[in-house]
């Protein structure tokens, strides 16, 4: 039996760290070496909620050139909504679950739904407790609150440390033009990366807030008015050039 494997990680960064993915993986090519073979290999990173699959039509495509069926380590990782196992159903390619290797396309349909129905009432119990704790007078997103306080002291103190090895006249500079100043001299931004507009944006908004003053600026450089005094009936009269 040829298989293709299909693996799916919700976000970058578990499948930069294997979270998950190296177990999806360890499942599916032990179940493959014991009852056949895998053929192809194709990791999805997108929430379960997205319908749109770039690697999952690969792996079917794959699937169905060599003739072989779609394995999926659980089928949480496939999805988790009927009408989406329904639609890759008809498609035309067996699915093969490890945890369930011997279920059939009924059987899946209700593992689905049940799931289905699970996730529903989880996120009505969720609703429910959040509703209840706010009657209690419990301050919600109180982590979220601290978390903010911790980046606008952590962003405070990086203003601090890079305001000697600023360009001079950096005050009067376009975001652009200081993004790209601070590029050039090697600097970084708080979390390490290069410099962008918005980025010199919010560096100069902490810097100002230290200040107590409030520059307008914008990304483009901005256009300087030049004033002229001319003599009319005999009175000077200012306008600008």
């Amino acid at each position: 039996m040829k298989y293709v494997g299909y693996y799916r990680v919700s976000t970058k960064k578990q499948a930069r760290s294997g979270l998950g993915l190296e177990a999806q993986q360890q499942m599916v090519r032990q179940f493959a070496g014991t009852h056949g073979e895998l053929v192809g290999e194709f990791v999805e990173v997108e929430s379960g909620r997205n319908d749109r699959r770039i690697e999952l039509a690969k792996a079917i495509n794959a699937a169905k050139k060599a003739t072989a069926s779609l394995l999926i380590a659980r089928l949480d990782r496939f999805s988790r909504r009927v009408s989406f196992i329904s639609a890759m159903m008809e498609k035309g390619v067996r699915l093969v679950i490890v945890e369930m290797p011997n279920a059939t396309d009924f059987q899946l349909h209700i593992f689905a739904a049940l799931a289905q129905e699970e996730r529903r009432l989880i996120s009505e119990r969720t609703k429910a407790a959040l509703a209840q704790a706010k009657r209690r007078g419990a301050v919600l997103g109180r982590n979220g609150s601290a978390l903010a306080m911790a980046n606008r002291a952590k962003a405070s103190d990086f203003a601090d440390r890079i305001r000697d090895v600023l360009p001079k006249r950096w005050q009067l500079m376009s975001y652009s033009e200081l993004a790209r100043s601070l590029n050039e001299a090697g600097l970084a931004t708080v979390n390490g990366n290069r410099f962008y507009p918005q980025t010199a944006k919010n560096l100069v908004a902490v810097l100002s807030q230290a200040r107590g003053i409030l520059p307008e600026r914008s990304a483009k450089a901005p256009r300087r008015q030049s004033s002229q005094v001319r003599i009319v009936s005999g009175a000077p009269e200012k306008s600008n050039g």
